[in-house]
């Protein structure tokens, strides 16, 4: 590895690549699911934020996942690297020295604090005010020490007394400069969670016009959880935004996109992210963008008040058009009996080769 000039790999990053495959194996196998967040998902958190130049921090960073796609979203763009400042921290010792690799291959450098700690309770960037925050946090995460932190300054939205869904939230925002964007992962529960006073703190994000955007994701995304999850898209101030977006959220509902890869994993394709995040920004530029039933909406915030401040996007968008079906019933039945009696002389064939097969080896069924 020493011999190796990590700058100058060009082609595909194949080293990073190797590393990166060999990391969603391991934790698609072991069920590690924590230090990966499938590669669809950042790199739609990355291609609506765009961090192009500037610092970019991820206070749960994992293996580094975020950070990669950053860089090569930069290389992507023709831009310099030298542009952007990495600053992350990891709790688990053995998954920061899994995110330190895949960086190092790469050639990326970054600050992850003098050691491993709890982002929530020992947070190693206190002074820093990112331009990106991207983070995928432990979902619905209890004992995160709420009781220990009730005063923190942090929480300039409301204290959170639950899981440690709105703490992260605010810690994101605690993080972001005044210009600056957040994209993070969370559980659903997030967007309608009343308990423990969620509730308030989301009316609060909502009033004060700090979130932009909110993505519903499929199933089956994650190697190590169920739990269905969405993206938000926040900022403090309304700098990427035109007036007539002020005062709206972007709601996108991508359940039914993806496609199975295997029995019990999705993934979403390219061309389904580019559809995700040309619409936030053909939205937030306030040009081309347009409504479609069933999939995005922008939505006012007098409406989402009404609503009970629930952020769900299924909520706002409603169900897609249903496609017209003008075969005739008998002409519909005639082709599919056809279809169907095709596929079954072709299984009866097969059959009777699987027989011939086995009798020439000795066996017979």
């Amino acid at each position: 590895m020493n011999r190796l000039d990590l700058s100058k790999d060009d082609e595909e990053d194949v080293i990073g690549r190797v590393y990166e495959y060999f990391l969603s194996k391991f934790s698609s196998k072991e069920g590690k699911g924590e230090f990966y967040t499938p590669k669809p998902i950042v790199k739609i958190i990355t291609e609506m934020i765009q961090p192009l130049k500037g610092r970019v921090f991820d206070p749960c960073c994992g293996s580094g996942g975020m950070f990669v796609q950053s860089i090569k979203m930069v290389d992507a763009h023709k831009g310099n690297r030298k542009d952007i400042s990495i600053y992350g921290q990891e709790y688990t010792l053995s998954t920061l020295k899994l995110a330190k690799m895949n960086l190092a291959i790469r050639g990326i450098s970054a600050d992850f604090g003098p050691h491993n700690d709890d982002s929530l309770r020992r947070d190693l960037h206190k002074d820093l005010r990112a331009d990106f925050v991207m983070a995928n946090p432990p979902f619905n995460q209890d004992k995160w020490g709420a009781d220990e932190l009730q005063n923190d300054p942090r929480w300039v939205y409301g204290v959170p007394r639950g899981n440690a869904n709105y703490a992260w939230i605010q810690h994101f925002l605690y993080h972001l400069n005044d210009d600056g964007v957040a994209g993070f992962v969370l559980a659903n529960g997030s967007l309608t969670s009343n308990t423990n006073g969620d509730g308030e703190i989301r009316k609060n994000l909502v009033d004060r016009m700090v979130v932009d955007c909110i993505v519903a994701l499929p199933e089956k995304l994650f190697y190590s959880t169920g739990i269905p999850v969405c993206l938000w898209f926040c900022s403090k101030k309304k700098a990427r935004r035109t007036d007539s977006t002020k005062d709206k959220i972007l709601f996108i509902d991508c359940r039914r996109m993806g496609h199975l890869y295997d029995r019990t994993h999705k993934t979403i394709d390219d061309d389904e992210i580019q559809k995700i995040a040309g619409t936030y920004h053909k939205w937030l530029a306030g040009k081309g963008y347009e409504d479609e039933q069933g999939f995005c909406r922008s939505v006012p915030i007098s409406e989402v008040a009404e609503s009970g401040y629930m952020l769900t996007p299924g909520r706002y968008v409603g169900l897609p058009p249903e496609e017209e079906d003008d075969e005739p019933y008998e002409e519909k039945m005639k082709r599919l009996t056809g279809e169907l009696k095709g596929l079954l002389e072709e299984s009866h064939r097969l059959e009777d080769e699987i027989r011939a097969n086995l009798k020439a080896l000795g066996f017979e069924i």
